[in-house]
């Protein structure tokens, strides 16, 4: 029924849903365009990130506050001749327990692994296990110009290079398949 130009729907008569033509509808393609109006973004800021502002290089800290509480209890063994863009120390910590004192600096190395310098003045016997694990065995010597470093196994994928002398243990802990740098460390240290 038309009235005054407007078509009157008749109620008894089902109406056609509302479809949009195929032209008017998303395609696979307008999802692809959506998404990579996302990503491009996305990726110039990572890419920017991680060249411009080095955002893949650890976090270096000055441990020289730390080393000198540490200097009031024993003598501390710094390292010396490492690449400072190479080597990061990302923590310093020092602390007394029973038995002695304990400094403990943490290094980023040149592959990018961890690994833990030690220097305390608690017993071997009780510092050994609790650091290398109880499970610790001795599986070799590396010598520098320095000391002879006993080489232990430690916690699954763990080397341990170690030095004992009357005052103090020094022992460095990381990765066993890094031991090219953990060597280094222990050559660096006077």
């Amino acid at each position: 029924m038309v009235n005054n130009g407007w078509v009157e729907a008749n109620p008894a008569e089902p109406q056609p849903s509302p479809r949009l033509s195929a032209r008017e509808g998303r395609s696979p393609r307008d999802m692809i365009m959506s998404l990579l109006v996302l990503l491009v973004p996305i990726a110039l800021c990572l890419t920017f990130y991680r060249v411009v502002l080095d955002g893949d290089k650890p976090i270096s800290i000055d441990p020289a506050e730390t080393i000198q509480l540490a200097e009031r209890a024993f003598p501390v063994a710094q390292p010396r001749g490492l690449d400072e863009d190479d080597w990061h120390v990302a923590s310093a910590v020092f602390g007394r327990v029973d038995g002695g004192a304990t400094l403990r600096l943490g290094y980023v190395g040149p592959s990018g692994k961890a690994m833990q310098l030690i220097q305390s003045t608690v017993a071997p016997t009780t510092l050994i296990p609790a650091e290398v694990g109880d499970s610790g065995k001795r599986t070799g010597a590396y010598r520098t110009d320095e000391r002879v470093w006993m080489q232990y196994s430690g916690r699954p994928g763990e080397t341990a290079l170690i030095f004992t002398e009357p005052t103090r243990t020094i022992v460095i802990i990381g990765d066993g398949g890094d031991t090219e740098n953990l060597e280094k460390l222990a050559s660096a240290l006077p």
